[in-house]
């Protein structure tokens, strides 16, 4: 909470702030030594004991880095799925946000660790070290955490659909808010008197004895305070004032923070954004997957690539922003602004925009499947080439709208007003004769 409201004071000083996305947040020769050799950068670890590493946002998927010495990193934002990291050293290390999914971790040292709000899908994490780490908010569904030692972990509102605790040490570990732990295996795990359930209360013999688990007293403990480390500034000593470097690495900062503002703290964005209107938003290819980003203010941004899959952006205003092959799979979208947007190539399958403001929004090629745009406004909006395969325009305005070669299979336009200006599919203009078959209304005159 600390850290938070620092970096909120910084974006309400007035200072100009631009968002830029740069190629590569992290050094590129550091993550390329990584990716090399294990064993040359555990050296250059060893032989440089107090150098700052910073990967955030690095890209990591898929590596084997087996025993990787990668304690005090910043991971923030960082691509780890399906890596290999066995043994690794990781203590003290920020993976606040980052993609961990079926990623081996097997006896892995996170112990002091910030996973704040990491995905831990499906991980293999059987002797891991998790010992006062912070997973608040963590996705750990499938995640296996057989004999991990989880003493006083913050484990708070994070989501336990079958994960394994089997054998786990849990003693002391914050569970406050975590959701779906009745479907959690905690089979031979052991909980004290310090160890916090979902509900907010101590946990007992008589809980843990439903659970299969095992109980024990230990000396009582005060609130345990999980520090979110200082990793969305560089950790390198900023050059001179008046270089080039100092304002690249300025640049890249206020992108951090605010890259952090924008999934955390919703009403300081938007009022980041009312008070400095010339602001610039550059996210392009950031991932947003499933955050809480209702009555976001995202206008004119530019998102080009970005990931919303699942995201919940009801009452968000995203008028005139470049949105070109974003991902809104099954992103709730009720009453979003989206009019004059670039939707080109966008997906948006399955998405939920009921009564969201699509007139004259660039949706050519976009992918509409299955999505609900019950009373969406959508006129004079570009839909062709657009795939709307078992979409429901039931109620949408259609005016001017132009679905040349848009692909209508199974489309629902009962009560979708047409006009003489929207064009069909075929390329030829709409008439009442086909508003008709279609259980659509048709306004011959525009008022």
């Amino acid at each position: 909470m600390k850290h938070q409201r620092a970096v909120i004071a910084i974006l309400m000083s007035g200072m100009t702030l631009m968002m830029i996305q740069s190629a590569s947040a992290y050094d590129q020769e550091t993550l390329s030594l990584l990716k090399k050799s294990v064993s040359e950068w555990n050296t250059m670890r060893l032989e440089q004991p107090g150098k700052s590493i910073d990967l955030y946002k690095a890209t990591l998927e898929d590596e084997n880095l087996t025993g990787a010495n990668l304690s005090r990193t910043v991971l923030v934002r960082a691509e780890l799925s399906g890596s290999t990291l066995n043994m690794a050293e990781m203590k003290s290390s920020n993976l606040t946000m980052a993609f961990i999914q079926k990623a081996n971790l097997k006896s892995t040292d996170l112990s002091g660790s910030c996973l704040v709000k990491a995905n831990l899908k499906r991980s293999f994490m059987k002797g891991a070290i998790l010992n006062k780490a912070n997973l608040q908010s963590a996705n750990m569904r499938w995640t296996i955490l057989e004999n991990a030692d989880c003493r006083q972990a913050n484990m708070a509102n994070t989501i336990l659909f079958e994960a394994n605790f089997e054998n786990a040490n849990l003693k002391g570990t914050n569970f406050k808010g975590a959701v779906l732990i009745e479907q959690a295996n905690l089979t031979g795990a052991t909980l004290s008197n310090n160890t916090i359930l979902p509900s907010g209360e101590k946990a007992s013999l008589s809980w843990s004895a439903r659970h299969n688990a095992k109980f024990v007293i230990e000396p009582e403990t005060g609130a345990i305070t999980y520090d979110i480390p200082p990793a969305l500034e560089s950790l390198e000593q900023e050059p001179p004032a008046a270089t080039p470097a100092r304002t690249a690495v300025k640049l890249r900062n206020d992108n951090r923070k605010q890259e952090a503002l924008i999934a955390e703290d919703v009403a300081s964005w938007n009022k980041m954004r009312t008070n400095n209107p010339e602001v610039k938003v550059t996210l392009q290819e950031e991932k947003l997957e499933h955050s809480n980003l209702k009555d976001i203010n995202l206008q004119q941004a530019v998102l080009t690539g970005a990931s919303f899959e699942g995201a919940s952006l009801d009452n968000a205003n995203m008028a005139g922003a470049d949105l070109s092959k974003v991902n809104f799979h099954k992103a709730d979208m009720k009453s979003a602004q989206l009019q004059g947007a670039n939707l080109q190539n966008a997906n948006l399958d399955r998405a939920f925009l009921k009564g969201a403001n699509l007139s004259k929004t660039n949706l050519s090629n976009a992918v509409l499947s299955g999505a609900m745009l019950f009373g969406a406004n959508l006129s004079e909006a570009n839909l062709e080439g657009a795939s709307l395969f078992d979409a429901d325009l039931e109620g949408a305005n259609l005016e001017g709208s132009n679905l040349k070669g848009a692909n209508i299979t199974d489309t629902n336009f009962k009560n979708a007003t047409l006009s003489p200006l929207t064009t069909l599919p075929s390329g030829k203009q709409a008439t009442s004769v086909w508003a008709t078959l279609k259980e659509a209304r048709f306004i011959s005159s525009k008022k």
